[in-house]
Parts: C-alpha cells; structure tokens; sequence
C-alpha cells in the first residue's frame, strides 16, 4: 500500500507558529514599536527645549568649589529632597546639573515607584539655580519607562518586554523563511515593489510586510537582541562571553589607600581636578557624595556627548584623595565593551544622528508588521468565510 502523503509541510507549520506568536505578541511589539520611534531624538529634543538652562549666561575665570555649590544647592531647594549626584561638563558654557533620587522598591507601577526624581540645572560660576524639572513627569522618561517595563515594576515588566522582544525574534526569521524565494523569478518579485494601478491593498498590505520587514530585519534584530540584554541576565551574560571568549569576569583591583597621607578638606574639588587632569577632552563626570566615612569618591567618565560607549572609571580615597584606581575605557574586554556600547546601539546613537535615523526608520516599520501581518491574516480568514457562504 502506497504510503499516504503529509498534507503539510514544514512552512506550513512554520507560518501557524509566525501566526500565533504574532497574534500572542503584536500588542507589545506594536507599542514597543512606537515608543521606540518617540525616544529615538529625545536627547535632542529636550536639550533644544532646555536650551536656556543648559547653558550659562557668561563664562566666568573660575568655578565654585562643587562642595560649596553642592552644599549652597540643597539649601536652595530644602531638606524634602536630597542631592545624589552631579554631573559637570567639561564645556565651560554649559551648567552643572544635580541629580535628586529617591525610589519605592515596593511599588507595582511606575509612578508608585518614584518617591522624587529632580534634576537641577545650576550655573557654577554663581551658584544660581537656573530651573529644576520633575523628570518623573517628564515625557521622553514615561516614555522611555513604557518601552523598559510598561510602567511595570521592573521586575515584572521587564519579563514581558523580554519576551515579546524574544517571540519578535523568533518572528522575524520565521518570516524570512517564509517569504525567502525560491526561484529566479520569485526573487525579481519579492525584492521589490510591483504595484499596478489594479493591485488591490490586500497584495499591497502583503508587499509591505514581506519587503520592508525583509530589508529592516538586520536593523531590526540588532534592536531586539540589545533590548533583551537589559530583560534578561543570561542573555547578558551570553552576550558578554561571546564578545570575551570567556565566563569569567575581570577581576577590578583598586589600591589601598595610604594611612600616612593627610586629610584633605574638600576631596570631591581634588578629586574632580584629577579627573579632569586624566581625561582633559572627556565631555562630562558624575560624582556623588561618599555614604559614610569608609566609602571612597568614585568618578563615572563620560568620554563623548550623548553617548556611552566610551566610558572610563576613577576611584579616590575619601581621607586623602589618592587615587586609587584609574579604569580606561581601553583596558575592557570586548565583552564589557558590547556590553557599554548597548544603549547606543539599540537607539543607534553609537551611529551619530545617522544612525538614529536608521533606528527610527526601522523601529516604525517594527511597529507596520504587527498591523500589516494582522491584516493579511484578517484579509485570508475573511476571504475563506466569503467563500464558505457563497
């Protein structure tokens, strides 16, 4: 007896699984979509809208001590809320922003989450509070928040995010197996658009989908896989030993500080100062205040504006402000260095506005193939149901 053929094939099954994976995962993957395409400039943005207080209006010879503008700034606004940090630019023209912090580890959204989140805007050369922003209520950050977590607790939503970014993925080269052509002749019509006057929506419904998502896939999974490196530790982690070659992590030794030296009376000014003696072109440093009296005065580098690729790390002793550790960017392993340069490439900053543009271009279209594959699927089912009834 003649063995009974398979009635489906392995793309049948293959386009059930893109089917139900996109119909479990389109929602997020559509707002993930959106909300990426928004955050994309909002570097830009905000800074053109905050343009008079970025920048002060003259430059003076010297600056306040950051101790004395620190101490003068929580004066200013009042003990309900705290100085954590400060970031100084190493532009002259620009002013010195101070972070204010403070979160609920126990909250389940959001804005349960955020006791305060300020930002504060001080010119250095006289200590004027040149504007305060609630970055709490700030858009780009409930933006950015929507994209991270969906307003979530971060634990709970980044698991969400994490997975719809992983089904996406899954999706994505689904399709390609999908639509990837088979002929000569099928390649000349899948690679690019055809449309007569006479073509209906429905092949041009199809056509984005299958096109666009082809030509943005690239893009698209460099976005996905950087997504998943913040929503999953063992993505990280595998991220981290392909670009090392290695599980093991390096080993950060910093000195002990020397008993013998002595006090100093303002350590974050020293420290500062040497920073800025070792990395005199580095666009900006943050620095917070020691948490008590055996905490040492750690320096984060930011070598480039709006970007954080390039990063370097100093280390001080409270007591003396020796230096006890000095972390170029260039002693990483190319792991810590994927790793640091994830942000800029999900948002493709790392790039330059070029790269942003890209990242725009391919997140909108990210947010097209959940409508357009819900509409080739509503198009089929509703075709089917015409066809039952006549």
């Amino acid at each position: 007896m003649a063995k009974k053929k398979n009635k489906y094939g392995l793309k049948h099954w293959i386009g059930k699984i893109h089917l139900w994976l996109g119909m479990a995962s389109g929602l997020v993957v559509l707002l993930l979509a959106v909300t990426g395409c928004i955050y994309v400039f909002s570097v830009e943005i905000t800074e053109a809208l905050r343009k008079d207080a970025m920048y002060v209006p003259k430059v003076e010879s010297t600056t306040f001590p950051i101790s004395k503008l620190w101490g003068d700034t929580q004066e200013k606004i009042g003990n309900h809320i705290k100085i954590s940090s400060v970031k100084v630019s190493n532009n002259p023209e620009k002013a010195w922003i101070f972070g204010c912090y403070k979160g609920n580890e126990n909250a389940i959204t959001y804005f349960g989450a955020i006791d305060y989140y300020k930002s504060i805007y001080v010119n250095p050369y006289s200590g004027e509070i040149l504007a305060v922003y609630d970055e709490e209520m700030d858009f780009f950050n409930i933006v950015k928040y929507i994209h991270w977590s969906l307003l979530l607790e971060i634990g709970l939503g980044q698991q969400i995010v994490g997975w719809s970014t992983f089904i996406f993925v899954v999706m994505l080269i689904t399709g390609i197996i999908l639509w990837w052509p088979k002929n000569k002749a099928a390649r000349k019509q899948r690679f690019r658009f055809q449309w007569k006057e006479t073509t209906n929506w429905k092949r041009k419904n199809y056509d984005i989908h299958n096109i666009f998502g082809f030509y943005i896939a690239t893009i698209a999974l460099i976005i996905a896989f950087t997504g998943m490196v913040w929503a999953f530790s063992w993505f990280q982690s595998a991220v981290y030993v392909a670009g090392s070659g290695t599980t093991e992590r390096p080993e950060i030794i910093a000195k002990e500080a020397n008993a013998n030296l002595p006090k100093i009376s303002d350590v974050m000014e020293t420290a500062l100062e040497k920073t800025k003696l070792a990395y005199p072109d580095a666009d900006a440093f943050s620095l917070g205040k020691p948490t008590d009296s055996l905490a040492t005065v750690d320096i984060y580098v930011q070598q480039n504006e709006n970007t954080y690729y390039v990063s370097h790390e100093m280390r001080f002793a409270q007591k003396s402000g020796e230096v006890l550790l000095n972390r170029n960017h260039s002693e990483k392993n190319f792991g810590e260095k994927l790793i640091t340069a994830n942000y800029d490439l999900h948002v493709g900053a790392i790039l330059g506005i070029p790269g942003k543009i890209l990242a725009f271009i391919a997140s909108f279209i990210c947010g097209m193939l959940p409508v357009t594959g819900f509409l080739i699927w509503y198009g089929r089912k509703f075709k089917k149901k015409a066809t039952k009834a006549s």
